[in-house]
């Protein structure tokens, strides 16, 4: 019994706190009407047991249809439809939209021409008093602007003659000066034009003191309209060549410029004069209509140009990217002329589309995104241009500097252009960048202000940094190291040994500072150097138990350069080859023999280092004179030959000391020698010794000592009385020379023939014939 009772007063006092905050016009009603009040009649269903049931009953039917519907909403929101669903009802409202205003455009022309429009009737007079006063402001306006133009015309001109022809500053520079310069002269003349619009609008046309709505509507259109098409002849400007951004020539500037100012006239006077007008005059209906007519029509015109100029433009796109230098700006050009079509005729969609689902604040998201754009897009052009004439082109040191640092000059032309590579990267990551955001693909004031965003630049830009002062302190060191092998400027000629060490320095140089480089880099953006550090050392250890051919070519490198046992230009015999180093490095040396072939030599191989040019050098030469010939004559005349090289002016200052004669080193089968030594200065003993042979020779020669040649005895045989045979020898000579009588020599036992081989004599060929019988 107590249950039904306290469930009584539960649903009392519900239905007690339901009426009580229930809307105000329910609690008007009860108040001011005749009806009993709500307590009452809730009491009277109370003590009544069937009627509570009953509102029992109600209640929780109430709340399972709740309850349901709530679970089907939750279900619904849950389930978002897919994008090709999205996709597919987006476009059949928009068709379902542009069919409705179709219909309610004939319907309202129908009307207009039935005389059912309003109330009372389309007002025709009043129409065409509309429509004259408006047409005369329209007139005077234009009149006026282009008078305006025509007095700036010479102010356009001068500009432009000094763009093309101006000095002291880069052609980009002087061209975004005078561009600005002329587009603030072009808002001045349409600021005069609108000014004096208005001023006509007021005082001259219709109600003196007066700025009807009909003008304000044009005069506004007038000014917004004019200063986008000032912004248009900016890029295309058809008449000044020294004023146009884009590198185009007259007769596509003045094509695309006028296109472009159709298209803005036709959308702007359409939708911010007429579309108003209609709305205001006739009905909002018509106007809705005829605004989706003007952006319909405004579209399949742009597809039209565009389709009409895909060739031209491509042509010319592909044209531009050949006469690139730089491999990827060729490649972005020629895949932005293959797609550039595309790319336009997706803006023009996306317009279109936001206009017919957006159409309260359409235009001005479109303006300000197109605006955007265009400008993100100048500037990076600009920017590219500008990088390019200041940096881009060959650097070109003063000659002193050039002739100091031979090569500064060349390094510089090899890094700039890289780095301008990846400035440009980051151009066009910025403007692709800030194009999205102003389309709202992207929010770039979100990322920036992000975690994310503004790590990331901070580490761009540190790394940046990084690898700038990496490339200033490499291009620092490099030219002092060049400086001091430079004979010129580093002090005289520099040693063999310097050149070596500081080659040698200069490699262990690049190598540790890319090392450090490449560790700060991966520190600064965020990975741990640590077990990469650890990983090195291990990895070298297994490297350094795996290649022990490559460490001993190391260590033993090491020890020839401490204990100096040759430097680069050396004549040495290294590994059995003997030639000069051209190239020494920690682990080889590079020789090139006499006859001009290049030898790798690991230094793990080298057992003995033979330096031929430590210190001196020494001729040493062995003459040998025939037996009869007196040994201290011939000793005098070696004399006299060294004294007539140290004469010499070639090779005189070449000479260290005086003749030394060892005296006769041996009494050979058919000679006498006698040996000298010339000490010479390091690796011109070689010379000195050719130079030396020459004059021994020419001494010789005047003094009458002969210098023994080879001598060849022929043997008959003999018969047992111990008789020699004859010999009856010929010899028969060319025709050219008379032929001379043999020798016989029939009672010798031995013939002995002597044939001297003189380069000053005929020497025998195949017409000579020596016979022996």
């Amino acid at each position: 019994m107590n249950s039904p009772r306290i469930l009584s007063l539960v649903i009392g006092w519900l239905i007690l706190a339901l009426t009580a905050i229930a809307p105000p016009a329910m609690g008007q009603q009860a108040d001011t009407g005749g009806d009993p009040p709500a307590y009452a009649t809730l009491a009277d269903l109370l003590e009544n047991p069937e009627t509570r049931q009953q509102l029992i009953d109600q209640l929780r039917g109430l709340a399972e249809a709740s309850g349901a519907e709530a679970a089907q909403t939750a279900e619904e929101t849950a389930a978002e439809p897919s994008l090709p669903r999205q996709l597919a009802e987006l476009t059949s409202r928009i068709v379902g939209d542009i069919g409705t205003q179709f219909e309610n455009l004939l319907g309202v022309i129908g009307s207009l021409f039935s005389g059912g429009l309003g109330e009372d009737g389309f007002d025709m007079a009043a129409f065409l008093e509309a429509a004259i006063n408006l047409g005369l402001v329209i007139l005077a306006t234009f009149v006026l602007f282009t008078i305006v133009r025509r007095l700036a015309k010479p102010l356009f001109t001068r500009i432009s003659q000094w763009s093309l022809t101006g000095k002291g500053l880069t052609p980009v520079l002087r061209l975004v000066l005078c561009v600005a310069l002329a587009a603030l002269i072009d808002v001045l003349v349409v600021a005069l034009a609108y000014v004096g619009g208005n001023l006509i609008a007021t005082f001259a046309i219709g109600e003196t003191g007066a700025l009807s709505t009909r003008a304000s509507l044009f005069l506004n259109a007038f000014l917004v309209i004019e200063l986008l098409k000032a912004g248009v002849r900016m890029l295309f400007s058809s008449r000044y060549e020294g004023l146009r951004l884009l590198p185009i020539g007259a007769a596509d500037a003045s094509y695309w410029n006028r296109w472009i100012a159709r298209l803005i006239g036709l959308v702007g006077y359409g939708l911010m004069v007429v579309v108003p007008l209609i709305n205001a005059y006739l009905t909002p209906t018509l106007g809705q209509s005829v605004g989706t007519l003007i952006m319909i029509a405004a579209f399949i015109y742009a597809v039209a140009v565009i389709l009409r100029n895909r060739t031209r433009i491509r042509d010319g796109l592909n044209h531009k990217a050949a006469q690139t230098t730089m491999a990827a700006s060729r490649v972005s050009l020629q895949l932005f002329a293959r797609t550039w079509h595309l790319f336009a005729l997706a803006y023009f969609v996306v317009v279109l589309v936001l206009t017919l689902t957006r159409p309260a604040d359409a235009l001005p998201f479109v303006l300000v995104a197109t605006l955007q754009t265009l400008a993100a897009v100048i500037v990076g052009m600009l920017l590219s241009r500008l990088l390019t004439q200041t940096i881009g082109r060959r650097i070109r040191l003063s000659d002193d500097l050039r002739r100091k640092l031979p090569l500064l000059e060349p390094r510089l032309n090899s890094y700039v252009p890289n780095a301008l590579r990846v400035i440009r990267a980051l151009i066009l990551i910025a403007v692709v960048m800030i194009v999205l955001s102003a389309w709202g693909a992207f929010d770039l004031a979100a990322w920036y202000a992000s975690e994310a965003g503004r790590g990331l630049i901070g580490k761009t830009i540190s790394v940046a940094v990084i690898l700038v002062m990496a490339a200033a302190l490499w291009l620092g060191l490099a030219s002092l190291i060049e400086h001091k092998l430079n004979p010129e400027t580093g002090g005289g000629v520099p040693s063999a040994r310097a050149q070596t060490l500081l080659a040698l320095f200069r490699n262990a140089l690049a190598i540790a500072l890319i090392t450090m480089t490449a560790m700060i880099v991966l520190a600064e953006i965020g990975i741990n150097i640590g077990p990469l550090i650890a990983g090195a050392g291990v990895l070298g250890l297994a490297i350094g138990f795996g290649a022990q051919k490559l460490v001993q070519d190391i260590i033993t490198g090491i020890f020839i350069q401490v204990e100096n046992a040759m430097n680069t230009g050396d004549v040495v015999t290294v590994g059995g080859i003997t030639g000069t180093a051209e190239r020494l490095s920690i682990r080889s040396v590079g020789i090139r023999d006499l006859s001009g072939t290049y030898h790798i030599v690991p230094f793990s191989s080298v057992d003995t280092v033979s330096n031929y040019m430590r210190e001196f050098g020494n001729h040493v030469g062995e003459y040998g004179i025939a037996y009869r010939e007196s040994i201290d004559e011939a000793i005098e005349q070696l004399k006299l030959a060294f004294e007539d090289l140290k004469a010499s002016e070639e090779h005189g200052h070449k000479l260290l000391e005086p003749l030394t004669v060892a005296g006769v080193t041996a009494l050979a089968d058919s000679s006498v020698n006698i040996r000298v030594v010339i000490k010479t200065t390091p690796g011109d003993q070689w010379a000195v010794g050719r130079a030396y042979n020459r004059l021994v020779k020419l001494r010789f020669d005047d003094a009458g000592i002969e210098i023994p040649f080879p001598h060849t005895t022929l043997y008959f045989g003999e018969d047992k009385a111990g008789r020699a045979p004859a010999a009856n020898v010929r010899v028969l000579e060319p025709a050219r020379r008379p032929q001379r009588a043999s020798a016989v020599m029939a009672d010798d036992r031995h013939a002995d023939i002597e044939h001297i081989a003189d380069a000053s004599h005929h020497k025998p060929d195949s017409d000579d014939v020596d016979e022996v019988t």
